[in-house]
């Protein structure tokens, strides 16, 4: 098939400008890499004919294809060359004065005709193209690193941008075997945007001292289905490009309280202590592989209480035939003996709340996370509140790993961590919806394939049910105070009524 852009110049030969220019080649366009440095683009293009010699020996390219893809690599030893080019992809460094200069250069070479597209994670499209003539033909064209691994792209329409210029992306971007997003011109657009909520609740329930990093990630891998941990992922990526990205869409969207950065990582990005790349970050790194502390060991209970579960608990029913499999001996009245341990299940609320409203003994009250089914989840999770006695936790902690599963118990807060976290992806993915930032499908696309996530965040909520992450927000709202936790209208409005999050609006 002829690709729709048939010469192609590339501005920048980093990782991702080489990678763009890759899968442009592959995709049947002519490509010119130019860089500022010539030797960078020379480097550039040695690194893509190696990347293509191992796939030929893999025996995922013939010798043909092989010769043909290399063929339709040149460098290009000024921007003057370029000019005969459809599309321009320029990939440099995330400075808007750099790149609005940059565009003006290349618009005063080209034909009219021509597409210029800038692969910015966080400027605004619009006001790159600001001092152009043909801001119709500008748009963003946000590819994610390693490019020809990362299976997505963003397609971002500036303020001015020409509805066609978009289309056309749209479908080179599947040529080149990617699938395209549509965005608006946003902080963030989609995937930096919907990202916000992991990593930033993780280190807000750290800071709270409710569990360290490592209890964190372990909850979220284990309950979520989660890859990687935010703490994981953030020390793979490095704060030196997560925490300018945390304080840049906080600041674009005037400080909204949802997308407050964290001081936790400042003070480690001044430090230094920038992750996996430099050999410690969140965790210690030797030759490459984490060094994470091993889990606290289950207990050793010579007696076990009874256990009473509080009427009000999440999941009762479900929680009252976990204890039943698990051997537990089930008190069944209004209210527990005094030797009992109490096992309350609140969406959002914190246990020291919970226990004094029901008018708990807080010395022997434990809550359970019950938002993910335990059937599907390989982990469960334990809160003390600050009265628990160490009989009462211990005792928990050993029935609730009876059967060898994983058990975490962490400090009392509003909404468990895996709560609070979902909670939060949720509403923020709600409130992009809410702003028509983009569609609801293509959200889900593009957080699946550009962060890995086990599923869409509305697929999420979804799946925990929009009534129950309501709830958690309603409370958490209550418990801290903080409009961090405002659910967005539409999330409301769909979990008033309980249609599926990805009904769309007619």
């Amino acid at each position: 098939m002829k690709p729709i852009f048939s010469h192609v110049g590339i501005v920048g030969a980093g990782a991702m400008g080489r990678g763009i220019a890759q899968i442009a080649a592959q995709a049947g366009s002519t490509v010119l890499l130019f860089d500022m440095q010539l030797d960078a683009a020379r480097a550039a293009q040695t690194n893509v004919f190696a990347q293509w010699d191992k796939l030929c020996e893999k025996g995922r390219l013939d010798a043909t294809q092989t010769a043909l893809y290399k063929s339709r690599l040149q460098c290009a030893d000024s921007l003057t060359a370029l000019s005969g080019c459809d599309l321009i992809v320029e990939a440099v460094v995330e400075r808007l004065d750099i790149k609005a200069s940059l565009f003006v250069e290349l618009e005063n070479l080209v034909h009219p005709g021509a597409v210029l597209v800038t692969n910015t994670s966080s400027l605004s499209v619009t006001a790159i193209a600001a001092r152009l003539k043909r801001p119709a033909q500008f748009a963003g064209f946000h590819f994610f690193n390693p490019v020809p691994l990362m299976k997505v792209v963003e397609v971002i329409a500036g303020l001015k941008t020409g509805a066609s210029v978009c289309a056309d992306l749209a479908t080179y971007a599947q040529q080149m075997g990617h699938t395209p997003v549509q965005a608006q011109d946003t902080p963030g657009f989609i995937v930096n945007h919907a990202g916000r909520g992991y990593g930033t609740e993780a280190l807000r329930i750290v800071s709270e001292g409710v569990a360290d990093f490592a209890t964190i990630d372990r909850i979220l891998k284990d309950q979520v289905g989660f890859k990687l941990g935010p703490f994981e992922l953030m020390d793979l990526t490095g704060l030196d490009v997560s925490h300018p990205v945390m304080e840049s869409v906080y600041h674009q969207y005037f400080e909204e309280p949802r997308y407050r950065p964290s001081v936790i990582t400042a003070q480690r990005l001044a430090g230094g202590v920038l992750g996996k790349k430099v050999g410690e970050g969140f965790y210690r790194y030797d030759g490459g592989t984490a060094q994470i502390s091993p889990e606290e060991p289950v207990p050793q209970v010579d007696e076990m209480p009874p256990v009473w579960v509080s009427p009000r608990a999440a999941r009762k029913s479900e929680l009252l035939l976990l204890l039943k499999n698990l051997g537990a001996r089930i008190e069944t009245g209004a209210s527990p003996s005094p030797q009992a341990l109490s096992f309350v299940a609140p969406l959002g609320f914190d246990v020291t709340t919970v226990a004094v409203v029901e008018r708990l003994d807080p010395a022997r009250t434990i809550g359970i996370d019950m938002l993910v089914d335990d059937a599907t989840t390989r982990r469960r999770v334990l809160a003390t509140n600050p009265a628990t006695r160490t009989d009462m936790r211990r005792a928990a902690h050993a029935l609730m790993a009876r059967d060898g599963k994983a058990v975490s118990v962490i400090r009392d807060s509003g909404g468990f961590v895996t709560q609070r976290v979902v909670a939060t992806i949720v509403n923020i993915a709600s409130d992009m919806c809410q702003q028509g930032i983009c569609s609801p499908t293509d959200l889900e696309t593009a957080v699946t394939l550009g962060l890995g996530y086990p599923m869409g965040p509305l697929a999420m909520g979804n799946l925990y049910g929009p009534t129950n992450v309501l709830e958690v927000l309603f409370n958490m709202q209550t418990v801290y105070g903080d409009p961090r936790y405002r659910p967005s209208p539409w999330l409301r409005r769909r979990g008033a009524i309980g249609l599926s999050l990805l009904h769309e609006e007619e």
